[in-house]
């Protein structure tokens, strides 16, 4: 299923936003945070994880080598560890091609 794309750019993102954007469980959102070190929410008084630009983007990097790419949880900390450069260009890649995917799908459909 491909990942929601939201236009508007915000400070800090509650927890069940991003579960939304990935179209995940909350539940699978926390797990990834206490599984990769590079997700640090802030957490305000309540104790509700708000979460940065920065974590939002690398948690389109840990969704597409796990969910998309079918790397382990392990597998994709060594990735992200070891070259974190090319798995973001990867990622980077794979989002530019489901854009225009889905443009060339809207504009087949107008034909």
């Amino acid at each position: 299923m491909p990942v929601k794309e939201y236009e508007a750019k915000k400070l800090f993102y509650p927890i069940g936003e991003v579960a939304r954007m990935f179209n995940v469980n909350t539940s699978l959102i926390r797990f990834w945070e206490g599984e990769f070190d590079i997700i640090k929410p802030h957490k305000n008084k309540k104790g509700n994880r708000l979460f940065t630009q920065k974590d939002v983007d690398n948690f389109h990097i840990i969704y597409h080598l796990v969910k998309e790419r079918g790397f382990t949880l392990q597998g994709a900390r060594d990735k992200m560890k070891g070259n974190p450069t090319d798995t973001t260009n990867s990622a980077e890649v794979v989002k530019s091609l489901q854009r225009i995917k889905s443009f060339l799908l809207e504009l087949k459909e107008q034909l």
